[in-house]
Parts: C-alpha cells; sequence; structure tokens
C-alpha cells in the first residue's frame, strides 16, 4: 500500500507540476527594419503574422529611422548583433553591406521579379520603386517636369528631403542628383538648397511634414500617390515625371552571421519572396512587389508616373563613391 500510494502521490505530483510550468518558449526571429515598415499601417504587421502562423514562432522587429541606418546599427554592433535579418537595406548598400563580413549568402529563393533580373547571392529583393517628388495639387498647379526644373525653380516653393546618412530616399536623391549632373553635381545642390524646407532623419518624418502642409512637395516615390487613392479616394497628391528619368530603388534583406545559426532565418527568407509576404507590399509599404502574389494590384497602380527612363547606378560603384558623394551634399547643405 505505501509502495501503490507513493507511486500514485508521485503520479498527482509531477501532473501538478507540468500543469504549473509554464509552456515551452517558441523559436525566435529577430529582424532590424525601418520605422515606416513596422508601423501599425506598414506591412510589419500582417508579415508577422503571417510568418508566425506558418513557423509556429515569434517574430520581433527591431526598427530605426530608415535604411543607411539599419547599416550603420549593424556596422556599430559587429558580430555580436542580436539580428537574424536585416530588411530594408536597397542596391545602393549592398555591396557596402558585404563588406562588413556580418552577412551570409542565404539559400535557394524562387518567384523574384524585378528591373533588370536578379543575381545577388546574399541579398534577396522584396519590393521595389522609382523615387519621386510627390507634390500636392491645391498648392502646387505647375510642378516641376525635370530635376533641371526642380534644382532651379521657385525658392519659395519648398520641398521636403532626407538625409543622406541616414535615409535610403535621402542618398537615392544624392545619387539621382549625380547620375544627371555629373561633376556639376555641387552646384546642382547650391541651386536645390534654397528650396529645401528642412532635412529629415527619414522617409516618415519627411512624409509627415508634407501631408500636415508644412511644404508643397517631398521626395517620396512614384508610387506614394497609390496611397492616396486607395485608402483615401483622393488625386490631390501626385508623382512629378521628370523628363531626365527616375532613380530605381530595390529594398532588399539579408541574413546576418547571427542568423545564420538560426534556422528561422532561411525559412523567412523563403517567405518573402512568397504571398504571405508580398501581398502586404503594394497596399501597406506602397511599392511594387518583387515576388508572387496571390491577388493582382489596384487598377490605381497603373495610373502612377511611368519613368521614361530607369536610372541606377551598381553597387560596386555607389561603394567606391557614396562618402565622396555625401560628402559634397554635406558641404554645401551645411553652408
Amino acid at each position: 500500500m505505501r509502495i501503490t500510494g507513493f507511486v500514485g502521490f508521485t503520479a498527482f505530483a509531477l501532473a501538478t507540476l507540468a500543469a504549473a510550468a509554464p509552456a515551452a518558449a517558441k523559436d525566435k526571429l529577430t529582424v532590424y527594419t525601418y520605422e515606416s515598415f513596422t508601423a501599425e499601417w506598414g506591412p510589419g504587421p500582417l508579415v508577422k503574422k503571417n510568418f508566425e502562423a506558418s513557423c509556429d514562432c515569434e517574430v520581433s522587429f527591431v526598427s530605426v529611422a530608415d535604411g543607411v541606418a539599419l547599416l550603420n546599427r549593424v556596422k556599430l554592433e559587429g558580430a555580436s548583433t542580436k539580428a537574424d535579418i536585416v530588411l530594408g537595406l536597397d542596391t545602393n548598400l549592398t555591396a557596402d553591406a558585404k563588406a562588413t563580413g556580418l552577412f551570409v549568402p542565404h539559400g535557394p529563393v524562387s518567384d523574384v521579379d524585378v528591373p533588370g533580373g536578379w543575381s545577388d547571392d546574399t541579398f534577396v529583393p522584396f519590393d521595389y520603386g522609382y523615387f519621386a517628388v510627390v507634390y500636392d495639387t491645391e498648392k502646387l498647379k505647375t510642378p516641376p517636369q525635370s530635376l533641371k526644373e526642380l534644382v532651379e525653380g521657385d525658392p519659395g516653393q519648398k520641398i521636403v528631403i532626407q538625409d543622406p546618412r541616414t535615409s535610403t530616399p535621402g542618398l537615392g536623391l544624392v545619387l539621382w542628383v549625380k547620375a544627371v549632373y555629373g561633376d556639376k553635381a555641387a552646384d546642382a545642390w547650391a541651386k536645390l538648397k534654397g528650396r529645401v524646407l528642412t532635412v529629415t532623419p527619414g522617409w516618415s518624418e519627411a512624409y509627415g511634414l508634407f501631408t500636415k502642409g508644412e511644404a508643397p512637395m517631398v521626395l517620396s516615390y512614384t508610387t506614394s500617390p497609390a496611397y492616396h487613392m486607395i485608402s483615401e479616394k483622393t488625386e490631390r497628391y501626385q508623382a512629378a515625371s521628370f523628363s531626365e528619368g527616375h532613380y530605381l530603388q530595390v529594398e532588399v534583406a539579408g541574413i546576418t552571421t547571427t542568423g545564420a545559426k538560426n534556422p528561422l532565418a532561411e525559412k523567412f527568407m523563403a517567405f518573402m519572396t512568397g504571398p504571405g509576404f508580398q501581398d502586404a507590399i503594394p497596399e501597406t509599404n506602397w511599392m511594387f512587389p518583387a515576388g508572387k502574389m496571390d491577388k493582382p494590384l489596384d487598377p490605381a497602380f497603373d495610373r502612377l508616373v511611368k519613368p521614361a527612363k530607369s536610372l541606377v547606378f551598381s553597387a560596386d560603384e555607389v561603394a567606391k563613391n557614396r562618402k565622396d558623394w555625401v560628402d559634397e551634399w554635406l558641404a554645401v547643405m551645411s553652408r
């Protein structure tokens, strides 16, 4: 009886302890990205929900102001970074990112479709778009029709731009000006400076100032008006079509040396090019999808500015010249 009683008591005690024990912690994936991605209106919440449902895991987003700030943070943290994946760099930063030695090649991915094709073994695109000057049609009846007209236009008609030291759109504008003006870029910045209301750390702050009416123009994307057409049912905000063409941005994600030890990182990269991620991109990140979707784009995307020419520097060319070109911008803007 004592043995039976002891066994019975032990079984009861173990069952009680099991019931009281906390559930096993889920596997975790840490993704560094930019603030507008993780905002409640951005793609982050839906991407998190969809991936967690597919992996029974936990996704933790860590956000900074913008894409260049992402690379700066990972460089600062070095091999001790907690990021498994960095999402929100672009092709203007990939050569610099590879040079850090903090990123590893990815596994097989499919359904990638971006202008010019894709062959990078370390980074995978998740969306793309073209930089543009977005303007308020109620405040600006005759928008600039070229970068030259923007540079040489009325200083009373202001624009909000982003800092190329922290922001990928800010860097994109530096490259756009350099692509069009070449050795005369410093002169162009000197003329444009009088039209710049302010320079913000990231895209979100700049676009917020624009929609609050602080300036009639903002550096953004040809796709930005789709948000206003679809979500706000208004065509008040439009992108100006520039005769010289528009600079292309392809946004990418990569696995860090930390993430190389986390099996979820490869799973996320494969997931990123599929509908669970891509369906969220057009109407939350307001960019073109770089992978497979299960639904068509809203017809509003067909009414957007179609660049006459796609401007782009190679990743290696940007890596070689970025510091000098940004310093050129800074020298003029800080005077």
